[in-house]
């Protein structure tokens, strides 16, 4: 069994996105707009898939499948299905705001799963912002009337952003991206979204988009949302957050660090910044700006030589 995974990701071509991931980051994509790049995905909407070497083109849920237990390890074979989606998001226009369910809500409406979310910000414009829960209390008569009457930015968390942020938007948070921004986003393998407001835009055939009003009512946290911006202090390790599916955590590489992986859980790197070289068990692989590996568990240290930043992400 391999002990390093080049992947390859599915492409998303939505109206709001960008070309960066293109230019700047090196994904291959014929969209016009590669809105976003599913990194690290068992996802039927957008699977990821094995880059190189004799299995390339697998898809990565295939791949696990051959020995689930020995390459997810015991954390992450608890669960009924691959747990995490990470991917990276080009938003050159702002994106609708919008909400997640939460696990009971999902099971209960058939969907697969609820969806909490970290947000990484690689990169962004000087006056870049996202809208992060509500400003005060609110009932959901209210918030239904403010949709209604598209006054919902008013009661909304306006938070200017800068690179290097981070933010854990849990299942019911009201939430948006704004627009000029590269996010790295790390969440429950779930593609369930609740549009609540989308500017009046509209799609490709010239009709309104979509909007789940009832739904979001339902699930959205009403309570005032607090925000704090952790600050940034230049460690080499940064935990960037950890919930019932996964622990993100930001590395910063000064020549070469040392990684002990985790012996329940496979491992996800995908690098922001820099050119790397990966070593495990005597394999080596090198990666750059926004390159992703996967790592079963119980493969021994990672060794990591080079300059920039990554991301890891475990059960």
């Amino acid at each position: 069994m391999e002990k390093i995974i080049k992947l390859a990701p599915s492409y998303k071509d939505y109206l709001w996105g960008g070309t960066k991931l293109r230019e700047d980051y090196g994904k291959s994509s014929t969209c016009e707009k590669v809105a976003e790049s599913w990194e690290i995905s068992c996802h039927p909407d957008g699977p990821s898939f094995i880059a190189e070497g004799e299995q390339e083109g697998m898809p990565l849920e295939d791949y696990i499948a051959e020995h689930r237990e020995a390459i997810l390890g015991e954390q992450g074979s608890r669960y009924a299905s691959f747990p995490i989606l990470c991917k990276f998001i080009d938003a050159k226009q702002k994106l609708s705001i919008q909400v997640h369910p939460d696990d009971a809500y999902a099971k209960a409406a058939g969907m697969d799963n609820g969806k909490t979310e970290l947000w990484y910000i690689v990169e962004c414009d000087e006056d870049a912002y996202i809208y992060f829960g509500v400003n005060r209390d609110m009932t959901k008569e209210e918030f239904k009337r403010r949709i209604e009457e598209n006054t919902v930015l008013e009661v909304l968390n306006k938070v200017p952003v800068h690179k290097g942020d981070y933010f854990l938007v849990e299942a019911g948070t009201i939430h948006a991206i704004g627009a000029g921004i590269i996010i790295y986003e790390i969440q429950q393998n779930s593609n369930c979204t609740f549009r609540v407001y989308d500017y009046d835009r509209r799609d490709a055939d010239g009709n309104p988009r979509k909007l789940h009003i009832a739904e979001a009512i339902e699930v959205s946290n009403l309570k005032k949302k607090e925000v704090s911006i952790p600050v940034k202090t230049g460690q080499e390790k940064t935990i960037l957050g950890r919930c019932d599916y996964f622990t993100a955590v930001r590395y910063e590489c000064q020549e070469e660090l040392k990684i002990e992986n985790c012996k329940d859980s496979f491992v996800t790197l995908t690098i922001m910044e820099g050119c790397m070289k990966l070593r495990v068990a005597g394999e080596e692989k090198t990666g750059k700006k926004g390159e992703s590996f996967f790592i079963p568990a119980d493969s021994g240290a990672i060794e990591v030589q080079g300059n920039g930043v990554f991301i890891t992400v475990q059960t």
